[in-house]
């Protein structure tokens, strides 16, 4: 059993660490007015809707409704436990804490057979590691790595490891410590024989690159073969902590330079990722041997809008950054792309150019993404064919058409002009018309209620439909009570012994209650830990941040009330109105008439 944290312990902690700080260092945020903007981690979206307010210390996402303070955003984000939560805090505000790592983990909801493939992860890791930089076995291999341009600086700060030439190491080393069998075979460390039931490792032989998720666990491996053995590369398969596509390498060692620099640079695969950083570019990420995915994006965009994408120069590696451009720009990044030249990715190119003109000739003389496209366009194509100018000519024309700013239409249509000795006149008349034509089109398919592709990770539109008089006025009554310890004991003398129509709303009230006569002050992050139900915590943050005046009025307050009280009666009405057809119905006609006056006496009333 996990130890419980001291309710002081609790306070001093929340009072010593900034939620600015906190969610910050997740993602991207711009202080507007009183509070911090951003774009939300708990859902996709393009537009900042997710708002952090360091007076209240709470933050609330307007598009998805998420909202809490700085413990409930490592619970819901990292699927930490309120203890882990707790441990992460005190340990960003310098307070000491005395309850260790493992104590903390214990609270976690998390199986035991997933805990059983992290332990298993990390152990094997650090194993690995140590064979390939400390022991005689792992000689040739480190060897083989320093021949191609790795460094031991490299290889400390990646982890880089080497793995056994044996069938079963791993396999008893691991049931040694108690790992079940069944259990590491679905981690993906060991494989079921199937003739015989037996297991055998995995990886043999080969240098291992560990897999880190976004907190630095590691999660997976990919094993480099020493020779020609194919496969060149051998990784992990996917498994209940290993997920290649929302899984970016290198994330959690690139984060803090990614937001120095305020641009990350995507690559393809972590070879590439390593050799970059090797070059001085620390910024850099990379796809775990898969295109890059909508929860990719996601992930990059919280933190940062500028990202550049360096792929191979090969078809295939044009190809794909076309679509990785594609995606990104959906999600409302700010694009450029590093050009490899023929024949090179990044490791190779460095390994023969050195680690200056990588950065400069490739990543510092990025392009824009309209540039590469340009480029893109003209692949297969002969120009000095009229047919395929035409052709380009056209397909560019619709690229310039997408352009927001006039500048960059100009700027493009110009260069066009120039290349192919055209009248800048008769492009932008052109140009004009091809967006009209599409614009046309679109609005045709529109209107015959054809599919229209939405653009992905939009922000969901929460529904702001009027609410009821009472509902708005108990959330009103709500928001000043949270405020002011005093209006909280008057509202509920004023209720005398009623309660408020919303279930919620009652129990937000309740709970507040017993928070002021703890001896509590009014603190909305210290009330969001004292709640135990987190659709409460929601409601509460929501009602936290609407905008209300600091004061309220003794009519105000009645008038709140009477909305709250007349809705009971309300429904009273419309009770006894049911019962009097009922009556009528039933031909008695004398009950008809007495709930007739109950009904008038109820209407004065309100």
């Amino acid at each position: 059993m996990a130890e419980r944290i001291a309710e002081e312990k609790v306070n001093e902690i929340r009072q010593a660490v900034d939620i600015v700080d906190v969610i910050g260092d997740y993602i991207q945020l711009n202080k507007q007015g009183r509070n911090y903007f951003g774009l939300c981690p708990f859902h996709g979206e393009n537009t900042p809707s997710f708002s952090v307010s360091p007076e209240k210390q709470i933050y609330h996402c307007f598009g998805c409704g998420a909202g809490g303070n700085a413990f409930s955003f490592l619970m819901e984000l990292e699927g930490y436990s309120f203890q882990e939560a707790a441990l992460k805090l005190a340990e960003k505000g310098n307070v000491k804490l005395e309850i260790d790592a493992a104590s903390a983990a214990s609270a976690k909801s998390m199986p035991v057979d997933l805990q059983q493939m992290m332990e298993a992860h990390e152990l094997l890791r650090k194993f690995y590691h140590h064979l390939l930089v400390n022991t005689k076995d792992g000689q040739h291999a480190l060897e083989y790595l320093l021949n191609r341009g790795f460094t031991m600086e490299s290889i400390e700060k990646f982890q880089i490891g080497y793995s056994l030439k044996s069938w079963d190491f791993v396999f008893k080393f691991l049931t040694k410590r108690k790992f079940p069998a069944d259990v590491m075979e679905r981690a993906g460390l060991i494989i079921k024989r199937e003739k015989d039931g037996n297991y055998f490792d995995r990886f043999r032989d080969r240098i291992m690159f560990p897999i880190f998720d976004r907190s630095g666990n590691t999660i997976a491996f990919s094993g480099r073969s020493l020779g020609d053995d194919e496969p060149k590369y051998l990784n992990s398969p996917e498994t209940a902590i290993f997920n290649k596509s929302k899984t970016l390498y290198n994330f959690h060692l690139a984060r803090p330079q990614i937001k120095k620099l305020q641009r990350a640079v995507l690559f393809e695969g972590f070879a590439d990722v390593i050799a970059a950083d090797r070059a001085g570019v620390g910024n850099g990420v990379g796809t775990m041997g898969t295109a890059l995915t909508d929860e990719h994006v996601a992930s990059l965009r919280r933190n940062v809008q500028s990202i550049t994408i360096c792929y191979d120069s090969d078809n295939a590696g044009i190809e794909a950054a076309y679509r990785a451009a594609n995606l990104l720009m959906e999600a409302g990044c700010q694009i450029r792309v590093a050009l490899m030249p023929d024949g090179y990715d990044p490791d190779d190119y460095i390994n023969e150019f050195g680690e200056e003109k990588f950065r400069h000739d490739v990543i510092e003389s990025s392009i824009t993404f309209m540039a590469f496209k340009l480029l893109y366009l003209r692949r297969g194509k002969r120009l000095q064919n009229e047919g395929d100018r035409l052709l380009y000519i056209e397909e560019v024309l619709k690229e310039i058409s997408q352009l927001d700013k006039a500048v960059e239409r100009d700027h493009y249509l110009r260069q066009l002009a120039n290349e192919f000795s055209l009248s800048l006149e008769a492009l932008k008349e052109q140009q004009k018309q091809v967006y009209y034509t599409e614009k046309k089109r679109r609005n045709t398919h529109k209107g015959k209620g054809a599919f229209e592709p939405q653009k992905r990770l939009q922000t969901p539109k929460r529904a702001d439909s009027l609410k009821p008089a009472y509902h708005t006025a108990e959330r009103r009554l709500i928001a000043h009570m949270l405020r002011n310890s005093d209006i909280a004991f008057k509202v509920q003398d004023m209720l005398q012994g009623n309660t408020f129509n919303i279930d919620e709303h009652q129990a937000i009230i309740t709970y507040l209650l017993g928070f002021y006569e703890k001896g509590h002050t009014p603190d909305p992050s210290a009330f969001i830990n004292f709640i135990k139900d987190e659709k409460l915590k929601r409601i509460v943050v929501d009602i936290e941040m609407m905008s209300i005046n600091d004061e309220i009025s003794e009519q105000e307050l009645s008038d709140y009330l009477k909305q709250v009280l007349n809705y009971q009666k309300m429904l009273k009405i419309k009770e006894k109105l049911n019962e009097e057809k009922e009556a009528e119905r039933q031909k008695d006609y004398a009950k008809a008439a007495l709930i007739a006056m109950e009904i008038l006496h109820l209407r004065k009333s309100l």
